[in-house]
């Protein structure tokens, strides 16, 4: 990689239950980069992210632009990671404005009609980058499946962390709201965050990453260019599967094509 390392693992682990999910993982991930997190189901993936973030306990260390994790107070770490779990479900039937105001919060803003100038401008930009802009006064839970997704991806984005975390931000959506998401994300690195996002879908990882890790039995089994992390030999040996390769629009396409 040609930039320096702004998040770097070094021998990160993580053990649930009496049982090790995450072993020995050392990676090094710069800025402006759109890094995919792959793998088979139970390969330690949203493990890995929720360890980057810092929201599970862990061995090993992480650090972010040279500070351990592990020194960092709860808000710092929050100020510095953006984090989209699994599902982002929200049940209140909260104004849309509102939903991405809660991205402030790391920065002090507990109450989303009072927000200051600089906070109203990071939630406008987030709104914006996600086209939910005229969804503002719009309950969240009346809107579709594919809106609501954007709608948290903008509440993440308005914490405008120098690393954002998505985990399976395209799951259940239709295709263009994959792509949607993807594009956003594709921008966000493209402005200068690290963006890690654990997703199932091949295909699109291999379109927009820059690089991809692939994780399997929690361990790390490739990390490179998405055409030399998804080779065939891994795709065989961890997917279980071969691929059909092309390029499209300068594009990288890899996408599965038959059991092995």
């Amino acid at each position: 990689m040609s930039e320096s390392p702004f998040v770097r693992t070094e021998h990160l682990g993580v053990s649930l239950s009496g049982r090790a999910v995450l072993r020995d993982v050392t990676i090094e991930l710069p800025r402006r980069h759109l890094v995919a997190l792959v793998g088979p189901n139970g390969a330690g993936k949203t493990t890995l992210l929720r360890a980057l973030a810092g929201l599970i306990p862990s061995q090993g260390s992480v650090t972010i632009d040279g500070v351990a994790l592990s020194a960092l107070p709860l808000r710092e770490r929050a100020k510095r990671f953006g984090y989209l779990p699994q599902g982002h479900l929200v049940h209140w039937p909260l104004p849309v404005r509102d939903v991405v105001a809660l991205g402030r919060y790391p920065h002090g803003a507990t109450d989303p009609a009072r927000l200051s100038p600089h906070d109203e401008a990071a939630v406008a930009r987030a709104m914006a980058a996600t086209d939910v802009v005229q969804f503002g006064d719009r309950s969240v839970t009346e809107l579709s499946g594919g809106e609501r997704s954007r709608v948290a991806l903008a509440r993440v984005l308005a914490v405008e962390a120098p690393v954002l975390l998505a985990d399976e931000p395209t799951a259940s959506l239709d295709p263009r709201y994959q792509i949607d998401v993807m594009r956003t994300l594709r921008a966000a690195a493209d402005a200068g965050t690290l963006v890690v996002v654990v997703t199932h879908d091949l295909g699109l990882a291999a379109r927009f990453a820059d690089s991809v890790l692939v994780l399997s039995d929690g361990q790390l089994v490739a990390h490179g260019a998405p055409e030399v992390a998804l080779s065939d030999r891994i795709m065989a040996e961890v997917f279980r599967v071969s691929a059909y390769r092309a390029a499209h629009q300068d594009s990288a396409v890899i996408l599965p094509w038959a059991g092995v």
